[in-house]
């Protein structure tokens, strides 16, 4: 597998869109291949562990610009950021070996694109009179909640390393971080000159005329008539009225350099929206959910690195606690999952929750004691966890799912209190 790797990373080289030459008009690759393959090494190892990939990264680092380039910018063209935070993360977590010097490099990259987002950098990005970074014209947000989401992660690196963001103008609490990315996310969402929310359905003033074709045409449940692919263009694209077909949650071009934005439909630089408009911007929002605590993104969640010569034992996931029940609520722990990191061993535990009543649970307090590491996939109070926010209720047979990590045997896990429907 890696001999046939290296063969193809030598060998095959080039700019997809010289050979797929209709998409260089619309998503030409205009910083080459290089960061691609820096930025497919760095999650390939994040995946597997695999010695192959960080040892690439750091062979290449230098030649191939994530050493090299200080970015302003990340977006699905120009990855050199995240590939330089990523590999930030990697030295934090001590992995870095005798490739320490070059991801020091990187890690300084990382810094550098951070603090030009705070403006205390000695190149920084540029911000609207409204405090929005502005890249360019057409869809702007794409860099603005690709940039929001490295910040997030970034905060959270440093803060579990704990160290702090070194710019020209001094060091930096990874709080501010945080900050900035929910600065721009408010924005986003109303807090701006024009008090216009650029996410589709959310707030009392959003965009209307999203340059958007199904979005344009009356819904089929509304009206079923035939439309014509013409049709769809000529009667329904064109008209100056609003969408008929709401794209809720859709997030849009966005304001231009100086928070101006016309909300017309044929205005495709400010109100197209885009896959990856939402996507980076998920994974802020989740962040943004928890509050300021930050998250220990560097414990080892990984497997254990891979034996080339030798193949892996594989681990069954094995149940490590018994089934309990409490009334109508059976709860059953795994252990999914293993892995040593510096003399410790960590261990991944999946617990499922299941409603054995008739009856749905509108509530759920859960007491986890014993436990020693992050959690996820259920809300936290004071003293209990409950049913994730996103869960209203726990139907009859159904179950939820949630894993935590640390370094001893399963946490004691019980019902302290349940309502019915």
């Amino acid at each position: 597998m890696f001999c046939n790797l290296t063969y193809n990373l030598l060998q095959f080289r080039g700019k997809y869109d010289s050979s797929i030459t209709v998409a260089s008009k619309y998503y030409g690759s205009v910083s080459g291949y290089n960061d691609e393959l820096l930025w497919a090494a760095a999650w390939l190892y994040q995946a597997s562990n695999n010695q192959f990939y960080l040892d690439y990264l750091g062979r290449n680092g230098d030649s191939m610009g994530g050493t090299g380039w200080s970015m302003t910018e990340f977006g699905w063209d120009v990855k050199y950021a995240g590939v330089q935070t990523l590999v930030a993360k990697f030295l934090m977590q001590g992995k870095a070996g005798r490739h320490t010097a070059v991801f020091q490099k990187f890690q300084q990259k990382a810094d550098f694109f951070m603090c030009s987002l705070l403006g205390k950098g000695s190149r920084n990005i540029q911000k609207t009179p409204g405090g929005l970074i502005f890249r360019q014209r057409w869809n702007n947000m794409q860099f603005v909640t690709s940039a929001s989401f490295l910040t997030t992660v970034y905060s959270d690196y440093l803060t579990s390393s704990r160290s702090y963001l070194r710019c020209s103008a001094g060091n930096v609490a990874p709080s501010q971080l945080l900050s900035f990315a929910k600065s721009q996310v408010d924005y986003i969402l109303g807090d701006n000159p024009r008090a216009t929310s650029y996410m589709v359905g959310y707030g009392n003033n959003f965009p209307q005329r999203v340059h958007h074709r199904g979005s344009s045409i009356v819904s089929y449940k509304v009206d079923r008539s035939f439309v014509t692919c013409r049709g769809g263009y000529a009667t329904w694209f064109s008209r100056k009225g609003s969408d008929p077909n709401l794209l809720t949650g859709a997030i849009v071009g966005g304001p231009d350099a100086y928070d101006n934005f016309a909300d017309r439909r044929d205005n495709y630089e400010q109100t197209e929206p885009a896959t990856y408009n939402n996507a980076p911007l998920l994974g802020v929002l989740a962040r943004l959910s928890s509050g300021h605590s930050g998250y220990s993104q560097l414990l080892p969640v990984v497997p254990a690195p891979v034996v080339v010569r030798r193949p892996m034992p594989i681990r069954k996931p094995r149940v490590t606690s018994p089934v309990r029940a409490s009334g109508p609520v059976a709860i059953v722990q795994k252990m999914t999952g293993s892995w040593v990191s510096k003399g410790r061993t960590y261990y991944r535990y999946s617990t499922t929750v299941t409603n054995k009543s008739p009856r749905a649970l509108k509530s759920l307090n859960l007491s986890i004691k014993n436990l020693y590491g992050p959690i996820w996939g259920l809300s936290r109070s004071v003293n209990s966890f409950g049913l994730p926010s996103w869960m209203h209720s726990l139907q009859s047979g159904k179950s939820l799912e949630f894993v935590y990590i640390h370094s001893t045997t399963p946490a004691n896990v019980a019902v302290s209190s349940y309502t019915l429907a």
